[in-house]
């Protein structure tokens, strides 16, 4: 049987988790597949994981059972200590979701929760989605930044994360989860803090975890105590959590609170990127942008349906998935991983590895073979993967068609992206277009 293991490493083991290497981690991720595929580093946290960065090992290691997401089976107390998973949510009690736990357990909330979040809702949710949309846009092309003009002269300017991807998302499972219009802004400038990593007052997002935390916990109750008999037709996903059983168990309020609160923090902020870093790849590969956009004037949908898939592989709005924590010791690209230690499957790094893909720094639109990881692999892949799509595909498709000059108002090299182990983000993406016409789009 022939060696599999890594080459001899050329050079020293580049610097990872740098504001530089945030701009770009491409050339270090590549470094790290050919040379240490499953190496051990420890974080700006102080833990210390292993980071899994070849394709075959990922997908492996994602669906291994072996490998618990319970921060229980982690030998050192840094989750306690909010090292590890979402800052504030042992504080909140906001532990008992998808991404924190295993069978038995997972299976039975999971299938809980997909009977609320049915394909068949987020379809029907498809023309609020245009809605906001649209409406979003309609804001920032008439907020006196020179897009005002109806005669289609002039320079309209925006910064696409704050005034479009970030609102977007939010605005969206909200709604979806029924949150009442009133309280959304609260839901947003909560959302704001925790997406900032660290950018924010000390103690924010754990703060802002506990404001959520307390409104979802009365706004379930609330729910609770008024629902109906049977579901209305387009009933919110919370009542829907609610009204949930399986074999006659339904959720409790704690672990309603719990699913709420991931498919809103795990939710928005992933199309957040996915939208921002979307636009931001077809802004810097005009080829690409032009053409999507001669197949959308055509009505051809196809292009934009592979499209998002190869900007989820290209750039992808998570770059490592979420915690792991060894059960006992497990071998992974031929190297032992200890029991207890964390494992973190870096996404982005495997979704660009040419043993999987052609030319997998090149951006395809029109790429088929597209197996990519970037909602995960296994039981836990993404439940949001639906939504999020829609999401994206409606914001790309639309932005295109209604500013078709949009262009970066910025150099690339001056972009800043936000801070975080999980998430991949732009920080701002300042653009200009050229007004629409009153009534255009």
């Amino acid at each position: 049987m022939p060696d599999q293991s890594p080459p001899a490493p050329q050079g020293p083991t580049p610097e990872l988790f740098s504001w530089e290497f945030a701009a770009d981690p491409y050339p270090a991720y590549a470094w790290l597949r050919e040379h240490a595929p499953v190496h051990r580093t420890k974080l700006p946290s102080g833990v210390e994981a292993w980071l899994v960065t070849r394709y075959a090992d990922a997908r492996q290691t994602l669906a291994d059972n072996r490998l618990s997401k319970n921060p229980a089976h982690h030998d050192e107390p840094a989750h306690a200590k909010g090292k590890t998973g979402i800052p504030g949510e042992r504080q909140a009690d906001l532990m008992t979701h998808l991404l924190n736990i295993d069978p038995p357990d997972h299976t039975r909330l999971r299938r809980l929760v997909s009977k609320a979040f049915t394909p068949r809702r987020v379809a029907e949710f498809a023309p609020r989605v245009q809605e906001l949309t649209d409406d979003l846009i309609d804001r920032f092309t008439a907020s006196g930044n020179g897009s005002g003009d109806d005669s289609g002269t002039g320079t309209g300017t925006a910064d696409l994360i704050h005034d479009f991807a970030f609102p977007l998302p939010i605005y969206a499972i909200c709604d979806l989860l029924g949150v009442p219009r009133e309280d959304q802004d609260d839901f947003r400038d909560w959302a704001g803090m925790m997406i900032r990593h660290g950018g924010g007052p000390r103690g924010g997002v754990a703060r802002s975890v506990k404001k959520m935390r307390g409104y979802l916990a009365e706004l379930i109750h609330r729910k609770r105590e008024a629902l109906p008999a049977e579901p209305a037709p387009g009933e919110d996903l919370i009542s829907g959590l609610i009204r949930a059983s399986d074999h006659g168990e339904h959720l409790t309020e704690n672990e309603a609170a719990a699913m709420a609160f991931i498919l809103l923090f795990a939710g928005f902020e992933t199309t957040v990127n996915l939208i921002g870093n979307g636009t931001y790849a077809l802004l810097t590969h005009p080829e690409e942008r032009e053409r999507l956009q001669r197949a959308l004037a055509a009505g051809d949908r196809g292009l934009l349906e592979t499209g998002v898939e190869e900007l989820l592989r290209y750039d992808g709005p998570v770059e490592l998935a979420t915690w792991r924590f060894a059960t006992e010791p497990v071998v992974i690209g031929g190297q032992r991983v200890e029991t207890g230690d964390p494992v973190l499957v870096v996404l982005a790094a495997a979704d660009r590895d040419p043993e999987r893909f052609d030319g997998p720094d090149t951006l395809d639109l029109a790429r088929r073979d597209n197996q990519h990881l970037g909602y995960g692999h296994g039981i836990h892949y993404c439940l949001g993967a639906p939504l999020a799509r829609l999401e994206g595909q409606t914001a790309l498709a639309t932005l295109l068609t209604r500013l078709p000059d949009l262009r970066l108002a910025a150099d690339p090299a001056e972009l800043r992206w936000r801070g975080g182990l999980i998430m991949r983000g732009l920080r701002t993406l300042p653009v200009e277009f050229s007004p629409p016409r009153r009534g255009q789009g």
